[in-house]
């Protein structure tokens, strides 16, 4: 059976990402790694080499992982940072956190986006949920972990 092992995000900034992705989420550098390939075949990417940071959780491999792909300078002249309605394509990542935490570390490494925050009730109580963008303009959901059972 297929499952998702890793979602790649093109960055701008590669410290920016890390200082959301792992100093804000908590998530942890699994590899730091360029490599050399022909991505112009396989991704139709503008240069030969290529940065990719893994981050996730050493403690649950099967969590999934974030990549941070860089192709060189000039490699990425859009604007994703844009919000805009939902569209067809990739919509969002979501990751399970405890929310309050999670905030209070992404606003200690600067977080200044429009957080959009909401409450949803369900029958194991209610859930909080929250949106925020990361420096390159990935909508990112932070949904309240539920509790772990013993």
């Amino acid at each position: 059976m297929a499952h998702v092992h890793h979602s790649a995000l093109v960055t701008r900034d590669v410290d920016a990402s890390l200082r959301f992705y792992r100093d804000g989420l908590g998530l942890r550098v699994l590899m730091d790694h360029e490599f050399d390939g022909d991505w112009g075949t396989l991704f139709g990417a503008p240069h030969d080499r290529l940065r990719s940071v893994f981050l996730g959780d050493p403690d649950s491999p099967d969590a999934g992982i974030v990549e941070l792909v860089t192709f060189g300078p000039g490699a990425d002249d859009g604007d994703a940072s844009r919000p805009g309605p939902p569209r067809a394509g990739f919509f969002l990542l979501s990751f399970f956190v405890d929310v309050d935490t999670t905030m209070s570390r992404l606003a200690a490494v600067g977080l200044d986006d429009a957080v959009r925050r909401i409450t949803v009730p369900g029958a194991g109580g209610d859930v909080d949920m929250v949106t925020v963008r990361d420096p390159n303009g990935v909508l990112v959901e932070l949904v309240e972990a539920p509790p772990i059972s013993t």
